[in-house]
């Protein structure tokens, strides 16, 4: 008979219990492919493009970068900028997975990741996106935040370089309509409350004096038109009935 002692069985339940654990967890290693869909929660509010900030910054390039720290972006809170932290396997983890306890006073509002595992997948593939790779779902377009909440997704196009119908020429508006004239010489009408009014002034952003109208809604039925400074938009639109 084989005798087990107290050691022996410590080890064995050890072993036992590794072997449930999946082996990319063990090696600390997750998996690009999924961490691609992963980031979808993310593209909300950042792109993988570089030059293009959104919310937040671009995440392009970011393993390596010092916190608070990339050219061009605005919106830094003071605490991040402050941290000292350097984004890489170590830091992102536990920012993804709380951050406001990991960076206190930091203005990014998500809430975090708890699974460790989907942590692990999308710090993976921020480690290939940084290195010019784009593995699955975001080499496809996919997790980039396209057409998601119905036309409230930010858009990836380069604003200068939209179609005629795009391109606006004039806005009239006269009491709850807007009626906006495109550079193709058709002019659509819109109920005030669906129609918007955003401004961009990255190198994506339209050329001053020719705002750039893009569709939104589940039905068509809503707009937005992009200009390239606030103080376009009053002077742009004109009232008249």
């Amino acid at each position: 008979m084989t005798r087990v002692t107290g050691l022996t069985l410590a080890a064995t339940l050890l072993l036992g219990a590794a072997a449930l654990i999946p082996a990319h967890a063990l090696a600390g290693d997750g998996d690009a492919e999924r961490g691609a869909k992963a980031f979808g929660v993310c593209a909300a509010c950042h792109s993988l493009r570089p030059g293009l900030d959104m919310t937040g910054p671009s995440l392009a390039g970011i393993w390596g970068r010092k916190a608070g720290s990339l050219a061009g972006f605005d919106r830094y809170s003071p605490a991040l900028k402050a941290s000292g932290v350097t984004w890489d396997a170590k830091t992102l983890d536990p920012w993804l997975k709380a951050p406001e306890q990991f960076i206190p006073g930091n203005w990014m509002t998500f809430q975090g990741i708890p699974e460790a595992e989907t942590r692990a997948d999308l710090i993976a593939f921020l480690k290939e996106a940084s290195a010019g790779q784009m593995p699955g779902a975001a080499a496809e377009g996919g997790g980039m935040g396209g057409g998601m909440m119905g036309g409230m997704a930010p858009h990836f196009t380069d604003l200068k370089k939209v179609r005629p119908d795009r391109q606006v020429r004039s806005i009239r508006s006269c009491r709850e309509s807007y009626f906006v004239t495109t550079a193709d010489g058709n002019t659509r009408a819109f109920w005030d409350h669906s129609l918007r009014f955003e401004t961009d002034a990255s190198a994506f952003g339209p050329t001053s004096g020719t705002p750039a109208m893009l569709p939104a809604g589940m039905m068509g039925d809503r707009a937005t038109v992009i200009f390239a400074g606030p103080e376009e938009i009053s002077a742009f639109i004109k009232h008249k009935c």
